[in-house]
């Protein structure tokens, strides 16, 4: 990480079939070892999934799930003097996406079930209803700078 300088955000091309940044992030998130192939395999099969379900434009539902994750605070470290606070601090927009999309894959990958791609429609299906290890994970983070908004004047 550079000292004096931000390196530019790169721009990421959207994906063949829908046309679609946020799934094209997703998709590279998913890629293990560079098989992108793979990843992008299992990913469509999981939005032909939820479409199957859900009756519903896979794109549509994907886009609620990602929305019902996001988180808008969450807490920091700070050392002031001797101890440590957990300092609640707002979270900028790409890093709001970065950590949505982070745990819906966690989430989809901890969940029991025969592959990756029914794993992850459940795991969208859920999210995009308000359910779902991810919406509580993003509760957990919420509740925790709640709690810990006393200390929000340690500014970061």
């Amino acid at each position: 990480m550079p000292r004096r300088y931000r390196p530019p955000k790169r721009k990421v091309d959207p994906d063949p079939k829908y046309n679609n940044v946020n799934v094209s992030m997703f998709v590279n998130r998913l890629m293990k070892s560079g098989k992108k192939s793979t990843a992008s395999r299992v990913m469509y099969d999981a939005l032909d999934m939820v479409q199957e379900r859900a009756k519903r434009d896979p794109i549509e539902v994907f886009e609620q799930a990602l929305a019902n994750v996001t988180p808008v605070i969450e807490v920091k470290p700070r050392r002031v003097g001797g101890s440590t606070y957990q300092v609640p601090v707002e979270v900028n927009p790409y890093r709001r996406k970065t950590l949505a999309m982070r745990w819906l894959l966690n989430a989809s990958r901890a969940r029991s079930g025969r592959t990756m791609a029914e794993k992850l429609s459940g795991e969208f299906m859920d999210a995009a209803s308000g359910q779902g290890a991810a919406v509580r994970k993003k509760e957990d983070t919420h509740r925790m700078a709640e709690a810990n908004r006393t200390f929000a004047h340690y500014k970061w």
